[in-house]
């Protein structure tokens, strides 16, 4: 052949493989189902997976019951793969300066969380404590929400405690991670995801770094061990309704719009929350509405605001978290003692006179104290940030350095095929029925597009593609892409132009079944969902891709399956269907995947981009060699 008619046959093979690759991709592009549509069918799911509360409780029946979860919760979801010297070490906190204010001083405190990671803590002392016969004074732990860079020093809250102390309070204000001395991008609160990635439950640095602020209290000399209550906004009230529902040293507590139950989660996901307050297992045989109850029978002030820009208005969240635990209440007789305060002055994210006034009313009552009037002139008494800087460790850790240390500690990953199965959770699925939407033949390609429910109500999305006109041998080639199968257009075609009949999937939370949140992905939100629940999203997808393999076998008369996935979310989907239904699937081609979990300790806040890979435990047991090697 010259070298001209050489040039040209290469030149019209390209051409007409760019053609073919086009014309595949124009299949593969359009959605067949919509984010709407994928959004409310995991609602629908998860409304089915909702814990209920005891319908006619007793005081016997629900302390029994309250005893139950607080110890369930503490074993097996916060201190879940937690070393236990970690766990039940002493107190160890450190003076670090003081500030005299008018009618109280401010100790700078800081105090080891675990070892080699600080915590910033101020103390509030008052000058006159409200001592009891025993020489005893409250004390009320102060926790923090989403403030910023300003950390503990954001004005509402120092006028909190400053109050708090005047009225004879010992008052803590706890700096939180990802705030003020804690600010830093290994602190962002979903890097608690990569301590689940290596067996250490996320919620655990959370619940540590708050339940200290109760033992600060607790070691005080002059503090009355009876009289301990808690309080924050926001992320500061849903530390004040876990820590106060757990903790039963706590006992007066006020939460302000900090949480809901999870029907509200489902209905505006807005109220989902930071990856703590959805935490793995967190919410699997319990809720928040159990969290509130377990409350009973100490005095409890549940604050809301009636038109919080951010989360959890108060009227829509009353009757899950408030109206539902009157009930239990009234089984113990102290009724009077639940409180509900609808905040509407400004009625937006707010701690501020309103809400202040109401937590000075609540803890007096609770405590036995005289409120006051009016807040006491504060002028002159609000510091900066600068003056309140406590000053942690220069080599202190973050939630990102802490995972990252422990995973350097970890062995050679020798798990099995059952072992994987109990880690993730797994249950198998099949397919309910494959709805043929839409068929093409045209141009030597035939094509049909499907919708694929599967039989626990979920679905995925699938095209057919096989060139007519080269008539496919027996073996199929599954295909999946992280950006959905529109990113599949070159690879498909290839395979088509080799001889397979390759079906492109979309499973659940990829491509076409991918939900939204206010216009942008919803993966990682809705992830969270099956994690705190109890399940892995991770088995749920392999589950899916497992039973479209058999599907495909039994429709299409494949000898074999070959997959082929691109990117690392669909590669562990591969992975670990393969591992796990190893005889659906002859082998696993991955294309821009990962050469080692360990990648994902490497940058932080990628959960958002890969959240089914953070399966709880999954780099303690399993690499992706690992996991590729399973027979």
């Amino acid at each position: 052949m010259s070298r001209t008619l050489l040039l040209l046959f290469v030149s019209t093979a390209l051409l007409w493989g760019q053609s073919k690759s086009n014309q595949v991709r124009q299949l593969l592009e359009p959605p067949l189902t919509n984010a709407d549509l994928a959004a409310q069918e995991l609602r629908q799911y998860f409304f089915a997976r909702i814990p209920k509360l005891p319908a006619q409780p007793t005081a016997a029946s629900w302390t029994a019951e309250q005893k139950r979860i607080r110890e369930k919760v503490l074993r097996e979801v916060v201190y879940n793969g937690w070393p236990q010297e970690w766990v039940n070490a002493p107190l160890k906190v450190e003076e670090r300066g003081v500030i005299q204010g008018k009618g109280y001083r401010v100790r700078k405190l800081r105090y080891e969380i675990v070892p080699g990671f600080w915590g910033a803590a101020l103390l509030y002392e008052p000058e006159k404590p409200a001592l009891n016969a025993q020489g005893k004074a409250p004390g009320i732990v102060n926790v923090n929400g989403h403030v910023g860079p300003i950390g503990k020093a954001v004005d509402y809250k120092q006028k909190r405690c400053i109050q708090y102390a005047r009225m004879g309070m010992y008052a803590v204000n706890l700096e939180w991670l990802q705030y003020g001395e804690l600010s830093g991008d290994g602190n962002i609160h979903y890097n608690g995801a990569h301590l689940d990635l290596i067996g250490m439950n996320g919620l655990g640095i959370f619940y540590l770094t708050m339940r200290k602020g109760v033992d600060i209290l607790w070691e005080h000399a002059n503090v009355d061990r009876a009289r301990i209550g808690v309080t924050g906004l926001s992320g500061g009230g849903w530390q004040t309704i876990t820590l106060s529902s757990l903790e039963e040293r706590v006992a007066a507590a006020m939460p302000v719009a900090g949480y809901s139950a999870m029907i509200s989660k489902l209905e505006r996901t807005a109220d989902m929350g930071d990856h703590e307050q959805s935490a793995t297992d967190l919410l699997a045989g319990q809720e928040y509405t159990h969290f509130t109850a377990m409350l009973a029978p100490r005095p409890a002030l549940i604050a809301h605001n009636a038109e919080d820009d951010c989360c959890f208005r108060a009227p829509l969240v009353k009757p899950h978290i408030y109206d539902a635990i009157v009930p239990f209440y009234r089984a113990y007789g102290k009724e009077s003692l639940f409180e509900w305060h609808e905040n509407r002055d400004p009625a937006d994210h707010n701690y501020e006179w309103d809400n202040r006034m109401a937590s000075y009313r609540f803890f007096a009552k609770s405590f036995g104290l005289k409120a006051p009037e009016k807040e006491s002139d504060m002028s002159g008494e609000i510091r900066t940030r600068e003056e309140l800087t406590v000053g942690l460790p220069g080599d202190n850790l973050s939630i990102l350095g802490l995972a990252r240390r422990e995973a350097a500690k970890l062995g050679p990953r020798q798990g099995t095929a059952a072992e994987l199965k109990t880690l993730l959770r797994y249950q198998p699925v099949e397919v309910r029925h494959a709805w043929a939407l839409r068929g093409t033949k045209s141009k030597g390609v035939e094509s049909t597009g499907y919708r694929i429910d599967f039989a626990n109500g979920l679905s995925a999305t699938a095209v057919w593609l096989a060139n007519y006109e080269r008539p496919a041998g027996r073996d199929v080639t599954i295909m999946l892409a992280d950006g959905g199968k529109k990113e599949l257009a070159t690879e498909a075609s290839d395979r088509l132009n080799g001889g397979d009949s390759v079906l492109v999937v979309d499973p659940m939370l990829i491509g076409d079944e991918t939900p939204v949140r206010s216009g942008s992905s919803g993966a990682g939100l809705y992830a969270r969902f099956f994690y705190m629940t109890g399940e892995r999203p991770l088995a749920v997808q392999a589950a899916q891709l497992a039973a479209v393999a058999r599907w495909a076998k039994a429709t299409f008369g494949a000898a074999q399956v070959r997959v082929v996935t691109k990117g690392p979310r669909s590669q562990m989907i591969g992975l670990a269907a393969k591992a796990l239904e190893s005889v659906q699937i002859t082998e696993i081609n991955s294309l821009q995947g990962m050469a080692t979990l360990g990648e994902l300790l490497e940058r932080p806040g990628n959960y958002l981009e890969t959240p089914e890979v953070f399966s709880f435990g999954l780099y303690k047991t399993f690499d992706i060699n690992r996991l590729g090697g399973i027979r």
